[in-house]
């Protein structure tokens, strides 16, 4: 049998001749390695035979294709009894082990005492509360062995048992994978660990989240951000830098604003930097165990402002009040429920639905038209069971905000409050409805109006409110949109009001209809008598026959201001029954769009106000 040559594969030196002349080898078997830029290349036996001729010396430079050994190949003795040509273990590999090691050190497990701590304030870990969130096995980790930048004042073993992931874990994952499969279920997440140096903002914390923000922007995932925290943390050594304010995390972050949902959720203590980063988001979620500033007690007594308690600072009374915080929540878990629920309405339609009776809206509108009712019964009954999620219920409670699904269908309602001024709509009210319509405008929900208004607030005091600017917001974003606004009038449409809630006017939208109960005038119909017939009225000097005429007058002007005759002079485009109101919008916004199939950004950003 012709003789076997061994031929070197690259150029390189050789680093170590493992067989010698007379040697029997096995297929497979290694005879020389070659270094070749500090990489070590095997070369192995062909075939089963035995080591005729050494060609090469330890150290001597090779090139390919040049033969290193001849080999004639031929039977080879059998084994002894019991030997195994498979590498022997002897162990779990050096490198492996020191990973395990490591990445122990980063789990909740490796740090009962900081854990055990957490649960006696009744909170949960930053792990715990990612893992509640997100679906089982999904959550890949971004920079997990990071460490605080404080090498130069503490041991690195101390560094890593004690600040793990630099006290931000964070990375990817997906959210309701079971409702919405594929991309629509894909998110990012961070979450501060108050547990390592009171979840302040460090050096290598803020590289990470840069890096995830940035992800998150390449990738059009939403994100979801756990912030509690103390704010920039001084005690980091390892800077170069004199106050650390060229960091990019904020803008990173303002620039995810309109692009994708963004969530925020906070519990304990939340300030500084950390509360900066909340506030862009286009929800906050805050437990009752929630205080949240934009300074600390250290920073605020350094100001010069006086001694302060952290629970003096932004309760959860306060902030639910005026407008910061969106959803109030018992705690971290209720917290996580619905930050999953606020996320499916941008993740797209559901199958699986039911509705209520819609008979059930005929009732809604008392048939005495000067009795008040609750709208959110409307709301309710409108939308599927168990989907209506109020935005604010608090602050600016002149207009109602809420998510909401139809026929599966994911919706923003807004609806007039006439519990509340008569549902007049004041400066608050009008902010809060004009960045809710921006959110909805920027991932593509469909906007339902409910409108029952007596028009604008009005009045030397009302004035105070800057309401001059602020209800000119809600006719200037609800004209920047391009999303289906379908308008009910379910009692009054009265004025400017009026209009704002169609949208700037009742042929500015994709549909204006009403119930039976709907009235609707330039301005209240009594104050629109009493002005435009005041000459006749002051004519008549017997009172009871002015009373009379005035009586007379004003039901004249709601007839003439009645639905069926706002509709026959096609003001609006149709009565409907309260019953056939769903039917109605779902023949007006059709098929959802996707938002993420989208180039870029439809607004540069969603108000955060």
């Amino acid at each position: 049998m012709a003789m076997l040559h061994v031929t070197s594969p690259l150029i390189g030196t050789v680093f170590r001749v493992t067989v010698g002349p007379g040697d029997q080898v096995r297929s497979g078997q290694e005879l020389v390695i070659i270094e070749s830029m500090k990489m070590e290349h095997p070369v192995e036996a062909e075939s089963d035979g035995t080591v005729e001729e050494i060609l090469v010396a330890e150290g001597d430079t090779v090139a390919a294709g040049q033969v290193l050994v001849r080999v004639a190949p031929g039977a080879v003795a059998a084994a002894s009894a019991g030997a195994d040509d498979s590498p022997v273990v002897s162990g779990e590999r050096a490198d492996l082990a020191r990973y395990r090691e490591r990445r122990f050190l980063t789990t909740d497990e490796a740090r009962p005492e900081a854990v055990a701590r957490r649960a006696a304030r009744g909170h949960r870990t930053a792990r715990a509360n990612i893992a509640d969130l997100v679906d089982d096995g999904s959550f890949v980790e971004f920079g997990s062995f990071a460490i605080a930048a404080q090498r130069r004042r503490r041991e690195l073993y101390d560094l890593i048992r004690n600040t793990p992931a630099d006290g931000l874990v964070g990375g990817l994952a997906t959210v309701n994978a079971g409702l919405f499969p594929g991309d629509a279920s894909r998110v990012a997440v961070a979450s501060y660990d108050y547990t390592v140096l009171a979840g302040t903002q460090g050096q290598k914390n803020h590289t990470k989240k840069d890096r995830i923000f940035d992800v998150a922007r390449q990738l059009r995932l939403p994100f979801i951000l756990f912030a509690e925290g103390g704010g920039g943390r001084p005690g980091d050594t390892d800077a170069s830098g004199v106050a650390g304010l060229d960091c990019l995390a904020f803008a990173y972050f303002a620039q995810l604003s309109g692009l994708v949902p963004l969530v925020g959720i906070t519990n304990g203590f939340c300030f500084a930097g950390n509360a900066a980063l909340l506030g862009c988001c286009d929800v906050i979620i805050a437990t009752e165990d929630s205080y949240t500033g934009m300074a600390g007690p250290a920073m605020i007594e350094g100001g010069g402002l006086g001694v302060v308690k952290p629970t003096d600072i932004g309760p959860i009374d306060v902030q639910t009040a005026n407008g910061v915080v969106d959803i109030r929540v018992k705690d971290e878990e209720a917290a996580v429920a619905v930050a999953k629920q606020y996320l499916s309405y941008f993740q797209g339609p559901v199958a699986a639905w039911e509705r209520h009776d819609d008979a059930l809206m005929r009732d809604v509108v008392p048939e005495q038209r000067t009795r008040v009712y609750d709208v959110r019964r409307a709301m309710e009954l409108l939308a599927d069971k168990g989907t209506l999620l109020e935005l604010r219920p608090t602050f600016g409670v002149g207009i109602l905000t809420a998510l909401a699904r139809i026929e599966g269908r994911p919706v923003g309602v807004i609806a007039n409050n006439p519990a509340h001024l008569g549902g007049a709509i004041d400066s608050d009210a009008a902010d809060k409805a004009s960045r809710f319509v921006q959110l909805c405008d920027a991932f593509d929900l469909p906007v339902v109006s409910l409108c029952d208004t007596p028009g604008f607030m009005v009045g030397p005091d009302a004035e105070h409110t800057a309401q001059v600017r602020h209800f000119g917001r809600m006719f200037v974003t609800a004209a920047s949109i391009s999303v289906p606004w379908v308008t009910v009038v379910l009692r009054k449409g009265y004025g400017l009001g009026a209009q704002a809630m169609a949208g700037g006017s009742f042929h500015g939208n994709a549909m204006t209809v009403s119930w039976p109960t709907g009235e609707f005038g330039g301005m209240g119909l009594e104050g629109a008598v009493r002005l435009g017939y005041r000459k006749e009225l002051e004519a008549e000097t017997d009172p009871a026959k002015r009373a009379e005429l005035e009586a007379f007058l004003i039901a004249r002007a709601y007839e003439n201001g009645s639905a069926l005759n706002m509709a026959s002079h096609v003001e609006i485009d149709d009565v409907i029954d309260p019953a056939d109101t769903r039917g109605h919008i779902l023949a007006v916004i059709g098929s959802p769009r996707p938002w993420r199939d989208r180039a870029g950004k439809k607004r540069p950003m969603v108000d955060t106000w």
